[in-house]
């Protein structure tokens, strides 16, 4: 295994993991992919808010694990998974997250421009 650098968020680069108090809808390729009201919202520096959906709480029979990966260094090693007869890469999880964003373990991220929609309703 390589020495990857690990960083904790601090005033210079935040990073908060919230209940998320919405309803979250995810759609691909004309289905419902995830439907959840238990997503945990997270938010990093910047960037867009991105919600983290527990795995009990999306099709996973509608997704297949790729061989791509990426690295954070605030959050970890991320896997991926492309969504059956769709796009490939448009779902990430953290699956053994950094300490400092623990909770998101067990969830998954949709990459907006990859689904059909992300709809998040009160």
């Amino acid at each position: 295994m390589t020495n990857r650098p690990v960083k904790i968020p601090g005033p210079d680069h935040p990073i908060t993991v919230t209940p998320g108090e919405a309803h979250v809808v995810v759609r691909a390729g004309g289905k419902v992919i995830a439907d959840t009201r238990r997503a945990l919202a997270l938010q990093e520096a910047s960037y867009p808010l991105v919600y983290y959906i527990p795995r009990e709480d999306a099709a996973m029979d509608l997704l297949e694990r790729s061989d791509h990966a990426s690295y954070c260094p605030y959050k970890g090693e991320a896997s991926y998974y492309s969504v059956r007869g769709g796009t490939a890469n448009a779902v990430w999880s953290y699956e053994a997250p950094y300490d400092a964003v623990a909770e998101i373990s067990g969830h998954l991220a949709f990459y907006p421009d990859r689904v059909d929609g992300i709809e998040v309703n009160p």
